[in-house]
């Protein structure tokens, strides 16, 4: 599913020739940050190509170095970052947003040896559960099932596995399907780091070369100030690609993940990277970064 920017002639002089690919997820909180720019509405950026994908196949998108620009698992960048810089803005990380594991409601919940499943074996909510699993659950848990977002809460309430790793929306919505919130990943989390919950990130080719990065990052705090400024207006492009979501409950979305490491990463938001895929290659579950590995424009 494609979306282009109406206006190519929007490149600037000696930024790229034309449309850039990009891919992101149609939930609300990236068709909220990037509605300007996909419209043609951020002065002097570069016209879009999008693609919507959820982020498994983004994850994949980037190991294969396929698209110029793709929102990514944070949990993906010890791959990816040889190929691909990450840009300072764009993201999702926050406070009291972190992925929940999920039960049937009056199930048993201990995980020792259980069924889960989970949106991405390369994605930051795998990362924080597997942190999370090392401590509470010693005797480690049993089976990963891989499965799309939108199929896990399903999959728990039906018995199809013993527990699910939700995200995104599956917040506001996961009693609607009889489960428990058996741990919050996020709050286990801030607790043991008091850092904000690192979960997407937009990353650029690094062929495009440090003017276009730039350039690339500045039209991306452009379009979602633009967002932020005029709300309504970018609303029927999120409503289209919300998959069937309520209005208030997309609302509740883009109000949680979209916030100010949005619009710059900051210390806090380096750190919290830094620290999850620290943290995650001393367990074995990612290969360690270099000292230079995050730096971008």
């Amino acid at each position: 599913m494609t979306d282009t920017n109406p206006d190519p002639s929007n490149a600037p002089s000696g930024g790229p020739s034309g449309p850039l690919q990009i891919a992101f997820s149609p939930c609300p909180n990236d068709t909220f940050v990037f509605d300007a720019w996909a419209h043609g509405r951020v002065p002097g950026a570069p016209a879009l190509d999008v693609t919507f994908a959820d982020i498994d196949i983004t994850n994949g998108m980037a190991e294969r170095g396929e698209l110029d620009v793709l929102k990514v698992s944070y949990a993906v960048l010890p791959w990816v970052l040889d190929e691909y810089a990450l840009l300072p803005c764009g993201g999702a990380l926050g406070r009291g947003c972190g992925p929940l594991v999920l039960t049937r409601e009056g199930a048993d919940t201990d995980l020792t040896g259980r069924t889960v499943a989970v949106p991405s074996e390369r994605s930051t909510a795998y990362l924080l559960f597997r942190l999370w699993a090392a401590e509470v659950v010693p005797g480690g848990v049993g089976e990963i099932v891989v499965m799309p977002f939108d199929e896990i809460m399903p999959a728990v309430r039906d018995r199809k596995v013993d527990a699910g790793l939700v995200i995104h929306e599956a917040r506001f919505t996961y009693q609607n399907y009889g489960l428990h919130n058996l741990a919050d990943m996020g709050r286990h989390w801030e607790d043991t780091t008091g850092l904000p919950i690192p979960l997407g990130a937009i990353i650029a080719k690094r062929s495009l070369g440090a003017d276009t990065l730039k350039l690339l990052a500045d039209s991306v705090r452009t379009s979602v100030r633009m967002a932020w400024d005029d709300p309504e207006t970018s609303r029927p492009y999120v409503l289209a690609h919300a998959q069937e979501m309520d209005p208030a409950v997309a609302d509740q979305h883009i109000g949680l993940y979209v916030n100010e490491f949005t619009a710059d990463l900051g210390e806090d938001g380096y750190a919290a990277i830094r620290g999850l895929l620290t943290r995650a290659a001393a367990e074995g579950l990612v290969p360690p970064l270099g000292p230079d590995a995050l730096s971008s424009v």
